[in-house]
Formats: C-alpha cells, structure tokens, sequence
C-alpha cells in the first residue's frame, strides 16, 4: 500500500492556483533593477530558483510607481518598459521549469528612497541626486533625522490605487499566476493598517474600520481586475506597545476571506525602528498558527524555517497550510530537493539534473533513470 506524501509535499490550492507542494520561496528584494525594469540579474537569479523544485516562485517586491520603490534599483512593473523586461524574465522561466509564478505588488510609502541594504539602507533626500519625496498616510518619517513624507490626499489614494491595479494587470499579462499585496514590513498599506504609522483624521485614519478601510479597497480593486488569484502579506504585530496586532490582524483577515482572499502570507514587523522582536527558530508560526485557527483560508508561515523536520512539523501539526522560505533558499537553492530527500518524497526536476541524485535517493525525482548511453 502506498504511503501519503509528507505534508510539505501534498498539493495546496491558492484559489484556482495548485502548487505541487507547500514550499513557496518568498519575494525577496534583489535592488538590482534599472529604473524598475528586470534585467540579466533576474534572469540568473529566478532561473535558478524556478529549478529549485519549490510548489511556488513568489518574485521580490514590484512597485506600483516610481514612487513607490524602496529604493532606486526596485523592480518594479509601472511602465510598458518594466512590462517588457518582466516579460522576457517570465518567458525564460516558463521554458525552464512548471513552477507556479506569482509577483508581490508594493508601495514603499513612507519607507521609500531609500539606499540598497549594501550601501547602508538610509533613507536618500529628496533634494540629494537619485532621491525623491516619499508618500504616505501621514506626514511622520520612519526614523528620527529623516524627511517626513507627503501625507497622501483624495487624489493621492485614488492614484495610488488606480497604480496597483495597473501593475496587477500588466503581471496578469505577462503569464504571472497570482498577486501577493504587500501589506507588511512598514510599506504603504501596512502604514495604513497601524495606528503608529497612520494618524489621519479622516475616513482613513483613527478606528480600525477606518484604517483598514484603503488597504480593502486596494485588495477590493485589484480582485476585481484580474483573473487571477491574489492574496496578502501582513505583519501579524509591529512588536511595539500600541502598535498593530494580532487582534486587528486578524479583523483585517476576516474582512480579506469575505472578500475572496486566496491565502494569508504571515510575517511581522518593519512599522517602526522601536520594535523589539523576539528572533529564533519558527518565531512567527504562533502568529500563523492563531490566524490559521481562526480562517478558513490558507495560511502561509515564515521566518527563520531552515530544517525540513521543522517545516513539515509546522504544517502536520497545524501552525501553517504553507512554508515560505527566503534567506535559506538564497543559501541553498536546491533546499526542496534536500527536503524531499530527508523526509521520502518527490519533487519535480529538469531531466538533465536527473543524473545528480545519489543512488540512496533514487527515486527523489519522478520519472529518474539511471541508465546512460
């Protein structure tokens, strides 16, 4: 009799969207663009990770405008030039590998003009070369010594969001199979969300309908444009007293499953330098796991999920329907195949890596043979 596949390894459904397995590589910010546009880097970089054997490919947060990026080297799909280059990356990837693709759509806000991570990540002047006015829900900079941005008025937030449905289109377009909104780590709609970052006084800002009243309409608008599904990250708690938690996290879930959210990427922090998060293995499943009990659709975990045992202990006992993994992909982008190989399942591979698995594993990918002329 034939054994069911690990948990880590059975199908999961994003909607109509079926990954072959719960391992989802999370977007990961590359700042290797040029004016927004994917280039030879990408190439590279997706290419390997589309070999990887993962059940989904979700790319690096994409700006909605100019801006939006976080910083001047974001990728971004704003302008039929960013399109175009998106284009051919998608094209490459899809003749490599089956892996299901999705894109992350983001507004920095706040946190945008910015320097790469490598150069210091400080924030760039508007009035210095290569830096601009950032936008937001309030005038209130992230850090103490920066410039505050520009709090974002009527037309502002009928321009921002006609710029996310744009994006959603051109992805859409170009063969992307699902949309991840970009409600976390401090960027625009997460400023929306917490009462740290958003002090208007309007129909956007003081209660929590209030606050979660724009993001909404940006997941509403962006739903309605597409075929496609489409799902959001959030930041289940900024680790500051008084900041957003995992009580409002979930209210703003609830209001996502009503909408027809396909899923609920669960990550934390990134609202203010003030936070104090607690760093260790697994540390956000029990953010993932109490929104998990609580939703009827899929949950995703993340942060600091390294070993398989840990990951299909995460999904066999409940805390996640999904893994998403970053940095430990960028170390080891055959991390799927290890995982495949460790707890007895399969995992899909192109046929010219076939000849690389050891005879003790011979049968990690499907369809391996041996034999050689």
């Amino acid at each position: 009799m034939a054994h069911a596949p690990p948990h880590l390894f059975r199908p999961l459904n994003l909607g109509p969207l079926t990954l072959p397995n719960r391992i989802v590589i999370a977007p990961m910010c590359q700042y290797s663009a040029t004016d927004g546009s994917a280039g030879d880097w990408h190439r590279v970089h997706l290419g390997s990770l589309a070999l990887s054997g993962a059940g989904l490919l979700v790319l690096e947060a994409t700006a909605v405008s100019a801006t939006g990026r976080i910083t001047p080297q974001c990728l971004g799909l704003y302008s039929d030039d960013n399109e175009a280059a998106l284009a051919g990356i998608v094209r490459v990837l899809r003749a490599a590998s089956p892996i299901p693709l999705a894109v992350q759509l983001s507004h920095a806000g706040r946190k945008a003009s910015s320097q790469a991570p490598w150069d210091g990540g400080q924030q760039i002047a508007s009035h210095t070369p290569g830096g601009w006015r950032a936008e937001a829900p309030s005038a209130l900079p992230h850090g103490d010594g920066e410039e505050a941005p520009d709090a974002l008025d009527a037309d502002g937030l009928a321009r921002v969001q006609a710029a996310f449905v744009v994006a959603a289109r051109r992805a859409e377009r170009i063969g992307l199979q699902g949309i991840e909104l970009h409600a976390a780590h401090g960027y625009l709609l997460h400023q929306f969300l917490s009462p740290l970052s958003n002090r208007r006084s309007d129909d956007f800002g003081g209660s929590l309908d209030n606050r979660l009243r724009f993001p909404l309409a940006v997941f509403d608008a962006v739903k309605a444009a597409v075929q496609i599904p489409v799902w959001v990250r959030v930041s289940a708690s900024d680790w500051v007293d008084g900041g957003w938690d995992a009580a409002t996290t979930l209210a703003f879930a609830q209001a996502l499953q009503a909408r027809g959210c396909a899923a609920l990427h669960v990550s934390s922090g990134g609202v203010s330098p003030q936070q104090r998060i607690p760093l260790g293995p697994g540390y956000q499943l029990p953010l993932a796991r109490a929104l998990k009990a609580a939703l009827t659709m899929p949950v995703i975990g993340v942060g600091l999920i390294t070993e398989p045992a840990q990951a299909e202990a995460a999904i066999a006992d409940g805390d996640c329907d999904a893994v998403a993994m970053a940095r430990a992909i960028l170390y080891d982008p055959r991390w799927p195949w290890h995982a495949a190989a460790a707890l007895g399942a399969q995992v899909p591979a192109p046929p010219p890596y076939w000849r690389c698995a050891p005879r003790e594993v011979k049968d990690l990918f499907s369809g391996l043979r041996f034999g050689q002329r």
